[in-house]
């Protein structure tokens, strides 16, 4: 059946209780990520689907609309997931997807990003927007700036020098975490798509992250200052936590708190014991110690290293590792006084040395 797209677009588009300067921040933002970073220009499409659920997606919605007004606008909540999916299977390759979520939209067994992304779509997606109220909100504005020369420059340098080392150190409050092994190659997410098989993404971006090629040569200690709930949210405890690294695994927590206790008997609960896997090479200016937002998925690009607790991690296999009986990556997020590959400071006074 086919169901014309003419009828998707929003009746009474709800007013914007954001300033007219965040908008306007937005669409800069906006305009910049469409142009530099997914190259995005007609005769190709454009569809948002978009809710209107907080302040932050119907602010982002309309920031779009500046940037792309003759592109396809879908109010998720006032159709049916039929006329969703009815409406992407009008686009074609190299069109452009942008979904903007208060919380995650859902179409069944649908995966709408990986889907999307087989049909060659390019795809932007802001999810979980309602978790930033207030003044995460501008936060969250301000860090989908794009600059390229920092991105591209700086994301490069430190792939280079990570694909290179032979090893690592964190330095953390007084304490050291030690990778004594070289690193898988690190991946980029740094609004580079020019070898990559998909274009887009979630954001914002700003991210290089890897992790050691032998998980059990990583030991020390690395105090954490943020974790990710058992709700998916950020949670700071009233002072760092300490966690003990042996053989890649946390073998002893001290200044521990009750939801962080939840978080590894979790883990230890379905998976016996908890792996330390993923190094992450925070780079998004617009978050920090001070500067932060509730939704743990976003704050994972603050400019900084955070790590992740459990054994699953679907970018690197290892063998003593079954991907089966991995279900838990937990990120936690460092306090980051210095990093060094090799013998080279990478990171000092809260920005990346390359």
């Amino acid at each position: 059946m086919f169901i014309s797209t003419a009828n998707l677009e929003t009746v009474g588009r709800p007013a914007c209780s954001m300033t007219q300067e965040a908008v306007g921040a937005a669409e800069k933002h906006l305009r910049d990520i469409l142009s530099m970073a997914i190259q995005h220009a007609p005769p190709h499409a454009a569809m948002v689907v978009s809710d209107t659920r907080c302040d932050l997606a119907v602010a982002l919605t309309e920031a779009y609309r500046r940037c792309l007004p003759a592109a396809t606008f879908i109010d998720f909540d006032a159709v049916v997931p039929d006329a969703v999916l009815a409406a992407f299977a009008t686009l074609e390759a190299n069109d452009l997807v942008i979904l903007i979520q208060s919380t995650n939209f859902r179409l069944e067994a649908f995966r709408i990003r990986v889907e999307l992304f087989k049909r060659g779509l390019k795809v932007i997606e802001h999810p979980h927007l309602s978790r930033m109220p207030g003044p995460q909100a501008l936060y969250y504005i301000e860090s989908l700036a794009y600059d390229p020369g920092y991105y591209r420059g700086v994301g490069y340098a430190l792939k280079a020098r990570i694909d290179s080392a032979r090893m690592g150190v964190v330095e953390s409050g007084g304490e050291r975490l030690v990778f004594a092994s070289p690193f898988e190659p690190a991946k980029l997410n740094i609004g580079d798509y020019s070898e990559m098989n998909n274009v887009g993404g979630q954001f914002p971006i700003g991210e290089v992250f890897t992790e050691a090629q032998d998980l059990e040569a990583v030991n020390g200690r690395v105090r954490i200052f943020v974790f990710g709930d058992t709700s998916f949210h950020v949670n700071r405890p009233q002072q760092p936590i300490t966690l003990v690294i042996v053989k890649g695994r946390v073998s002893a927590v001290l200044d521990s708190t009750p939801d962080f206790d939840q978080v590894l008997a979790n883990i230890r609960a379905d998976e016996g014991e908890v792996w330390l896997r993923e190094l992450g090479f925070g780079m998004n200016r617009a978050f920090s110690r001070e500067r932060m937002v509730s939704d743990i998925g976003t704050y994972e690009r603050m400019c900084g290293i955070h790590l992740s607790l459990g054994a699953k991690h679907g970018v690197y296999n290892k063998a003593s590792i079954k991907r089966a009986n991995a279900r838990y990556h937990i990120d936690v997020f460092a306090v980051t006084d210095a990093v060094y590959l090799d013998d080279e400071q990478v990171y000092r006074n809260g920005a990346w040395q390359v």
